[in-house]
């Protein structure tokens, strides 16, 4: 619906230098950003599994018009988003609003269950990710190729 034709996963190093499998969105950036949401939902759902006793979830916040994810576009489309869109979007499915994203996230933070590795959507209901992001061997790949490479990093 964004324009998104799903995460384009290589690996973590090949990640780092901008590069993911051929096929991918014509936006700029697309590519890069949904590749991140799939890595953070393999490694939620890989930390779940590895450590039960804590709870790991992802929550998808929906699409946010007025953050600052569109702060190089121009004047009035900044204008646009941020003082029509952003009031409207609860109202359209799949969009949200930071104020409303946020008593989201904190009520599946406070509440008082010991549910793991649960991917919520932007309205807080439990919603199923990629069949790649449900698969344990992808998970522990994405988990392991990124604690290596972190491995690698000195500072």
């Amino acid at each position: 619906m964004s324009g998104f034709r799903g995460a384009r996963y290589i690996s973590a190093e090949a990640s780092t230098r901008g590069e993911w499998k051929p096929g991918g969105s014509k936006l700029p950036g697309a590519d890069a950003y949904a590749t991140s949401k799939q890595c953070n939902l393999a490694t939620v759902l890989a930390f779940a599994r590895e450590t039960p006793r804590l709870r790991f979830n992802a929550i998808e916040p929906g699409f946010a018009p007025g953050t600052n994810l569109g702060r190089d576009a121009g004047l009035f489309l900044r204008l646009l988003s941020k003082h029509v869109l952003s009031p409207l979007a609860p109202l359209i499915k799949y969009w949200t609003n930071p104020g409303t994203a946020a008593r989201v996230i904190t009520r599946i933070l406070t509440a008082e269950s010991d549910t793991t590795g649960v991917y919520y959507d932007e309205k807080g209901r439990p919603m199923r990710g990629s069949a790649q992001v449900h698969d344990p061997a992808f998970n522990a790949r994405v988990v392991a190729e990124t604690r290596a490479l972190l491995g690698t990093t000195h500072g």
